[in-house]
């Protein structure tokens, strides 16, 4: 029987586009509907011509990283429905490529910032909306760099070990309300941000971009790239009555990466 998210109503953050827009993709697909925010307009503007676009689908302007932005979205969504099913806080950047006595404090505090306190701002205010319907999911996105190191991307690979500890944490806090917690690790996406990493490491490492992304690829075992839709899917499941007992858990999806050097 096909796996259906039937009239679920799920929050994504940073949901215009690459993990987010694959995985708002794929749970209209099984019947969710889906409020998504980012700050990029011009995906944005795309996404509004969507044939689902104010039906099942609804989509805001919203600076993740701006406490209040973070509210008025959350406002307007209130205006509409009263509880949701599903978070999905996915939000997050890249970061600076370097060692770390070469990297700007401003970019480490930036991408802190950016991939663990707007997790924080998007959860304070979700979970009321949770418990409202007696339990659901949150969802984090960390990262292969959130459960091992990561040569060169020392402040993505601190906030995204950060995002880990603040899942399980969670988990434990809200389990009596039914509500359930946990961490998907993508591993090697192929996508543009991806692009710019290569970009990036190339750059500081003085080598061409072919052998950065070869070996980016061959971190994993099964030596292949995973794609955004990948996480969509991993996503679906959790929220679906068919990963109802899942929570607390780091769930790696990255082809069996062994290591992120």
């Amino acid at each position: 029987m096909p796996l259906s998210l039937q009239n679920k109503k799920i929050i994504i953050s940073a949901g215009a586009s690459g993990i987010g827009w694959a995985t708002a993709k794929v749970c209209l697909s099984k019947g969710a509907i889906v409020y998504l925010c980012d700050i990029d307009i011009k995906s944005l503007n795309k996404i509004k011509k969507h044939p689902l676009i104010n039906k099942r689908l609804f989509a805001y302007k919203c600076d993740a990283s701006d406490e209040y932005e973070v509210s008025n979205f959350f406002t307007q969504i209130n205006k509409k429905i009263k509880k949701i099913d599903t978070l999905i806080n996915n939000v997050g950047v890249s970061g600076p490529t370097g060692t770390i006595e070469k990297l700007d404090s401003k970019d480490w505090e930036r991408t802190l910032k950016i991939n663990v306190i707007s997790h924080f701002y998007f959860t304070k205010l979700a979970i009321p909306m949770l418990k409202k319907n007696k339990g659901g999911s949150i969802i984090n996105i960390s990262s292969g760099a959130g459960i091992m190191g990561f040569p060169l991307r020392s402040p993505y690979a601190a906030s995204k070990w950060a995002v880990i500890g603040v899942t399980k944490t969670l988990a434990m806090e809200l389990g009596k309300f039914k509500i359930r917690v946990n961490a998907i690790c993508p591993g090697t996406i192929k996508g543009n941000r991806m692009v710019r990493v290569i970009k990036d490491k190339a750059k500081f490492l003085k080598v061409s971009k072919k052998l950065v992304e070869k070996e980016f690829v061959s971190m994993a075992s099964m030596n292949c790239w995973i794609y955004e839709e990948d996480i969509g899917k991993i996503c679906s499941f959790l929220i679906s009555s068919d990963g109802e007992r899942i929570s607390g858990q780091t769930i790696p999806v990255d082809g069996n990466a062994t290591r992120l050097d």
